[in-house]
């Protein structure tokens, strides 16, 4: 799923890849797909992007927004982006198909559930895109530890480690696969809840969110998601689906995993200890 190393890391290639390329066909909803969320008819992106120049690709927060004049394409959580050279063969099912006028393409797809987008700028008042281009992203400067301390001091003293990182907008781009390798490198427990966190241990938070983020990013993103060319990312992550069975890289004790706030969470009980009373 779209996070915030892999929307920065897609933005990037897109931008280096199709940046003055014009679309010269469009297919939209080939393959009905009830999870798959257009702004309006997925016909409409035909009007919006038919004819139109790739101006440039950026990300904010875990989307990816493509720029064609006063046009855009935003791409949400969920959406597979796909880069196809002229000679390779299209796939039959996709939820958006872009093909340019040197015959490579985009292939857009959802699988479990996603946002396609088309629109003109300033028509788009969708409230998490919104948010995602108003805060700063964990990837600059402006996101400091006077930012984190508001949003510590916003957020009630029962709010769980997870919660406060990944639910309510807070740090936008930044979901519960990025949170369980930032939790285990700050020794905190996503059970926790804020009022047993010590000085100590919310610093070592603000500087695993700082740290952990920037080598997911300069890595390419997570082993567990993929890129443009369908190339995982260079970041072993140490707490996914595909790793909790190994032993605890610390302690070597067992990784548990739990259903947790709409998603599984990873953790050693042994390494961040649930400090709740």
């Amino acid at each position: 799923m779209l996070e915030l190393p892999e929307s920065y890391t897609i933005a990037g290639q897109l931008d280096e890849i199709v940046k003055g390329k014009q679309i010269e066909q469009v297919v939209a909803g080939a393959s009905p797909h009830k999870f798959a969320f257009f702004n309006g008819e997925p016909e409409a992106c035909r009007g919006q992007l038919l004819g139109m120049k790739v101006d440039r690709a950026t990300s904010y927060g875990g989307y990816v927004e493509i720029e064609f004049g006063d046009k855009r394409l935003l791409l949400g959580d969920g959406v597979n982006i796909r880069y196809l050279e002229a000679k390779e063969k299209k796939p039959k099912k996709h939820q958006l198909l872009l093909t340019f006028e040197d015959e490579s393409a985009l292939v857009f797809s959802v699988a479990m559930y996603g946002a396609i987008w088309a629109y003109t700028e300033g028509e788009n008042d969708n409230y998490y895109h919104q948010v995602a281009r108003e805060k700063p992203s964990p990837l600059s400067g402006e996101f400091n530890w006077e930012w984190f301390e508001g949003i510590v001091a916003a957020a009630k003293k029962n709010t769980s480690a997870k919660a406060l990182l990944a639910t309510e907008q807070r740090i936008p781009g930044l979901g519960n696969g990025c949170l369980q390798d930032i939790l285990f490198n700050a020794r905190v427990n996503p059970r926790t809840k804020l009022e047993y966190l010590t000085e100590e241990e919310l610093s070592r938070l603000f500087d695993s969110v700082k740290a952990t983020l920037h080598q997911m990013t300069v890595k390419g993103g997570r082993d567990t998601e993929k890129d443009i060319f369908g190339m995982k990312g260079g970041y072993k992550s140490i707490l996914s689906k595909n790793t909790y069975k190994a032993p605890c890289p610390v302690c070597g004790g067992a990784i548990v995993k739990e259903a947790y706030l709409g998603g599984s969470v990873y953790y050693c009980p042994n390494c961040p200890p649930n400090k709740n009373c």
